[in-house]
């Protein structure tokens, strides 16, 4: 008897769990379609993570913010993506505006992922924020500006990890052809070698790059905010720019390992400021006088904006240099620029973006002292790249220098990335986990421009 009572409950308990376990099926499929909430959307690059549609997302996104032209500027965007002619979008914007925006999106949680792009000041508690409520973040960077951000930074992967949430900084440069080719030739060892240490004058890897405050965006004048300007709200260039080269550096030179704060080393920073006209801040803002708030940076009725830095470290023992230069505008026919050299032990991987490429990324393979690489740089071209960039080729340009040439339907531009970028992120949002190495390295690129800040402005540079 004993026996058949257990049985009986034992088959009850198997029901009840069958049951549950059919509910929550259900409610997976009706819940399937990822919905997004933009928090805040400050900086136009909000509106660039939805250029495009998704099939795994939901058609509406909604919107928490605080009334002002940052929102309305990003809503004009959606809706010029909504009604273009070629491929448009059909997003449907269900909109919050009021100061307790941030309250409203983690009281009514209308979607499970946080896009935030704007002020990056604020940006780190938004994301703590976020996290602690259950939510997953998709944010532009930097996620930190300041050594106190960085330990909330800290925080909030701890508590992402504890609710099994995601935190991902959109990282839109691992998608630019060149730079990926870059990387790809940089683990083939007939070709490049391996990366050699490097010294501080002549580092292992390097990127630099070259930016514009004022740019067109989707065809139109960029307006940006006058608080873009603002050190404090914005971060200096040395945290903010220079996180995507760093994440290059990491992403290239030490593809799938994890990257610890013990293995940065910190050699030389140093930050310096770009200096606006009011003619030119009227230009890029509108605004036909400087805020308040900006007064401190104002010298002879300039703006000194400390946009510009430079950082050389080690890193696993390898020689490293990032700089960012912001320049009001780029001459006509231009735009901004990139520059990157990886040295390899029998060849050296560049990249330039001047003139004689018609201001266009290109990768050129240099043999490094008497290395012969023709016949390797051929066999790669043919096998490794073709998988990957099918009809790339390469050309000799003289004895010791190849142009490698990549056909048009991958070089998609920065506007595109962000599609890229979201697709990456969706696939480890399905899988519920990021690459192993993914979260170390998010912690030791913002401890790397952290660290690189605190020396820059300890020198009183």
């Amino acid at each position: 008897m004993k026996y058949k009572i257990l049985l009986l409950l034992s088959f009850l308990c198997l029901s009840c769990g069958e049951k549950k376990q059919r509910k929550k099926m259900v409610n997976q499929k009706i819940d399937s379609k990822v919905k997004l909430m933009t928090l805040d959307p400050g900086h136009f690059h909000a509106a660039l993570v939805h250029k495009t549609m998704y099939p795994q997302v939901d058609s509406t996104i909604y919107v928490f913010a605080p009334e002002g032209p940052e929102v309305t500027d990003f809503l004009n965007k959606i809706e010029q993506y909504n009604t273009r002619s070629d491929s448009p979008t059909a997003w449907n914007i269900k909109s919050y505006f009021g100061e307790d925006f941030a309250e409203k999106m983690i009281a009514d949680k209308p979607g499970t992922v946080m896009v935030v792009a704007g002020k990056n000041s604020k940006k780190i508690e938004y994301v703590l924020a976020a996290v602690k409520a259950g939510l997953n973040v998709y944010a532009d960077k930097p996620l930190v500006i300041n050594p106190r951000g960085f330990e909330k930074l800290k925080e909030a992967f701890r508590v992402a990890d504890e609710k099994g949430v995601l935190i991902y900084d959109i990282m839109t440069e691992r998608f630019e052809s060149t730079t990926a080719l870059q990387k790809l030739f940089s683990t083939l060892p007939d070709v490049f070698g391996e990366l050699v240490e490097g010294s501080a004058d002549e580092p292992a890897i390097v990127k630099e790059s070259v930016h514009h405050f004022f740019k067109y965006v989707s065809g139109n004048p960029l307006v940006r905010p006058p608080w873009f300007f603002d050190i404090n709200e914005e971060g200096e260039g040395i945290v903010d720019v220079t996180t995507h080269l760093v994440d290059l550096i990491q992403w290239e030179a030490f593809p799938g390992q994890i990257i610890d704060s013990l293995d940065i080393e910190m050699v030389k920073a140093k930050r310096w400021p770009t200096v606006l006209s009011k003619k030119e801040f009227q230009k890029v803002t509108g605004l036909d006088s400087y805020p308040d708030y900006l007064q401190k940076d104002i010298k002879n009725d300039k703006l000194n904006v400390y946009s510009n830095g430079e950082i050389i470290y080690k890193i696993k023992d390898k020689y490293a240099k990032v700089s960012v230069i912001w320049n009001y505008q780029a001459p006509e026919g231009t735009t901004d620029t990139h520059y990157s050299i990886m040295r390899g032990t029998k060849s050296n991987l560049i990249i330039k973006q001047g003139q004689e490429e018609d201001y266009k990324p290109v990768l050129y393979i240099e043999s490094a002292g008497n290395a012969d690489i023709e016949a390797a740089l051929q066999a790669a071209v043919e096998n490794e790249v073709a998988q990957k960039f099918p009809g790339t080729t390469v050309e000799k340009v003289s004895d010791t220098r190849f142009k490698i040439y990549i056909p048009e339907a991958f070089k998609v531009g920065h506007e595109a990335h962000f599609g890229q970028v979201t697709e990456n992120f969706l696939k480890y949002l399905e899988a519920g986990k990021l690459p192993e190495w993914e979260v170390p390295n998010m912690i030791a690129k913002y401890y790397t421009t952290i660290e690189a800040y605190k020396m820059a402005k300890k020198n009183g540079s």
